[in-house]
């Protein structure tokens, strides 16, 4: 995601046309999977971004074969840039290649410690689940993922 560095949704709503938002929204996306790559790369660790829209000279187009390949030979591939349409979060992108590639399981990263009975930063008193079925999650409309 990139909504640390931008939210194409929240200037949306205060009057910018939502396509140009999520247009820089998913470069935003782009600018995070630079900056995990190069910490990669630091690592020693073998790594290549993949962005849904065209950014040449700066990362590669995602083709779902070239990532299948990458993966098979042991490197990280890093999804940038959503679906690479507007109206489409980075969560459903990210549930989407998970697909595409069949992963095993996608991991969301998140400001908050797990999921709650109502969002903490809101609301202080909302208390954590200790275990939670994906079934509980759609049953309480808990709002884990932006789709």
């Amino acid at each position: 995601g990139g909504g640390n560095l931008f939210r194409g949704a929240g200037l949306a709503q205060a009057g910018m046309n939502r396509v140009v938002g999520d247009h820089m929204g998913m470069l935003a996306t782009v600018m995070n999977g630079l900056a995990m790559r190069d910490a990669l790369h630091r690592a020693y660790v073998n790594a290549r971004v993949m962005s849904a829209i065209p950014l040449n000279g700066v990362c590669d187009d995602y083709n779902w074969a070239d990532a299948i390949r990458e993966l098979r030979q042991g490197r990280v591939v890093i999804f940038a840039a959503g679906t690479g349409n507007p109206f489409f979060t980075t969560d459903s992108a990210a549930c989407l290649r998970g697909i595409e590639i069949e992963a095993d399981v996608v991991l969301k990263a998140t400001k908050v410690d797990g999921v709650f009975t109502a969002d903490p930063v809101a609301n202080p008193d909302a208390e954590l689940y200790d275990k939670l079925s994906y079934t509980d999650v759609l049953e309480k409309e808990l709002k884990v993922m932006d789709l």
